[in-house]
Parts: structure tokens; C-alpha cells; sequence
């Protein structure tokens, strides 16, 4: 399987020319590409820098191989349009061609006890990546390649090096990076990764780098 970083919280996998793309939001500048050439798109919770609501109406519309799945929140957004779009929760199992996806998790990390908490859910896909979404949720299932948010309002890096330890993955990508200067990418990757805090290295891919899993 490959993985495409774009920016932000998105990626896009493949397998044996099957195109998964998760958490496309609106701070991805190529997320229509990116959707444009997919066979389904996984969405973690409905907040506007994982889900561009008006994106996948518009290429679901256009597109009716196009399969999405998300929480509650984002089917509704989106409509039923004829079953191609899923909600779908924890415990969850669903395959897109020779890609098996399971599904992880409940609620979106804490910001503020005066913000609402949505539904956030984490996928793991084909035994072997995890997305978490926006939460440090340790799925129960071993993770090879684990997707590590580092920047926004319930992110902490000291909770991110007890995720790290408690997954235990053997490697890392750092992820939901974008409101981090480059020193502060670099300096999170250092502090958290091989000779920090949890002994293994964190890679940071530049927006459009492809990486063999």
C-alpha cells in the first residue's frame, strides 16, 4: 500500500489501484483532486478541516462509483444518495475492492468544556494504518503505521508521547500538523520521536510526498 500526504489531516491510500482518501477538508488546497480520482472517502468527524460538506455533495454527484463513509453527523450532511453514503460507528467492519477497513473509537478530544464534543471515529485500514481522526483513541488491534496528529486546540505533546507509547506502533507520520511553523514541526518530530520521548522516529512528509507502507 502507498500513502500520499497532502495537507493538513488528508491522505490518500492505494492498493492494487484501489484510492482510499481520508479526512478531506477545506485546509487542503488539492482535496478535490485528491477526491476527484477516489473510490471512497473516510471522514473522522464533521468539522470543516476533515470534511468539505460541499465537495463530496458535488462529487458524489458527479461520480456515482463514488462510496463515502463517516459518522452520523456526516451522512446526514451529505444525504443518503442511493446508499453511497454510510454512517458508521465503532466496531464497524467495511471493504472498498481489496482494502478491508475497521472502525475505532467514539468522540472528538476535549477542547473546552463550554464546546460540543462531536462524534470522531478512527479507521484502520488493512491491519496495518490508523487514522485517529481528532482524538488519542488506542485502537484494539496491533497498528504498523500510526498517523499522529500534532497541532490544534485539544493537542498536547505530552499526551501525544502517552498515545505513541500506548499504540505502539513501528512507525510514525505526523499528521494535522498545519497550524505548526516548520521549526515547530521539527522540534514536535525531535521531541517526540526516536531519541525523545517515545524511541521511535517520526517522519514528516511534505504535502504531496508518496511513501511505500
Amino acid at each position: 500500500m502507498q500513502l500520499t500526504k497532502h495537507a493538513h489531516a488528508c491522505v490518500t491510500l492505494e492498493k492494487e489501484g484501489t484510492r482510499l482518501v481520508i479526512d478531506p477538508g477545506t485546509l487542503t488546497p488539492d482535496a478535490a483532486e485528491a477526491v476527484g480520482t477516489a473510490h471512497a472517502v473516510l471522514i473522522t468527524h464533521d468539522h470543516f478541516d476533515h470534511f468539505d460538506g460541499k465537495l463530496l455533495a458535488a462529487a458524489l454527484g458527479a461520480r456515482p462509483e463514488l462510496r463515502v463513509y463517516g459518522t452520523a453527523a456526516v451522512a446526514d450532511a451529505l444525504g443518503g444518495h442511493d446508499g453511497r453514503v454510510r454512517a458508521v460507528t465503532a466496531g464497524d467492519t467495511f471493504t472498498v475492492g481489496p482494502v478491508t477497513v475497521t472502525v475505532h473509537g467514539r468522540r472528538h478530544a476535549p477542547i473546552h468544556a463550554d464546546l460540543p464534543c462531536p462524534d470522531n471515529v478512527g479507521y484502520l485500514v488493512d491491519g496495518a494504518l490508523y487514522h485517529p481522526g481528532d482524538a488519542y483513541h488506542v485502537p484494539d488491534a496491533p497498528v504498523r503505521t500510526l498517523l499522529l496528529p500534532t497541532s490544534g486546540p485539544w493537542t498536547k505533546l505530552g499526551e501525544a508521547a502517552d498515545y505513541v507509547r500506548a499504540v505502539a506502533p513501528e512507525r510514525v507520520i505526523q499528521i494535522h500538523e498545519l497550524m505548526l511553523s516548520d521549526l515547530g514541526r521539527e522540534s514536535t518530530a525531535r521531541f517526540l520521536g526516536e531519541q525523545g520521548l517515545t524511541g521511535i522516529a517520526v517522519d514528516r512528509p511534505e504535502p504531496g510526498t508518496t511513501v511505500r507502507l
